[in-house]
């Protein structure tokens, strides 16, 4: 993955909450991320997709539903970036109320 691949893909603001709160939490479903963004399925799949093309997530099914967290094969100057954009008490604050929201309602998933 080339640099400008990457922050390209973290200039939209979707695809940049969903990769704060994955890095937060861990692997999230599709629904845990509609839920906390407040957002359309078909528009959250959609740039979970452009981020699994590109290799910042992977997918894992476990029963019915699909996890979704950061790949480890990213390279290095990767993560380092997420590691910090997820630490940035700027963004924390800029985005709590979906880290609220994800809170508010665990395994709200049907």
């Amino acid at each position: 993955m080339l640099p400008h691949q990457f922050f390209k893909l973290l200039s939209d603001e979707t695809r940049l909450r969903c990769l704060l709160l994955i890095a937060r939490h861990g692997s999230l479903r599709v629904c845990d991320l509609t839920s906390a963004l407040e957002e359309s399925q078909p528009k959250v799949s959609r740039h979970l997709a452009q981020l699994r093309a590109l290799g910042v997530f992977k997918d894992k099914r476990q029963g019915q539903w699909v996890y979704y967290g950061i790949s480890r094969d990213i390279p290095g100057w990767c993560r380092k970036v997420i590691e910090v954009l997820a630490a940035s008490r700027c963004l924390q604050k800029e985005y709590r109320a979906d880290n609220e929201r994800l809170r508010s309602n665990p395994g709200s998933c049907h």
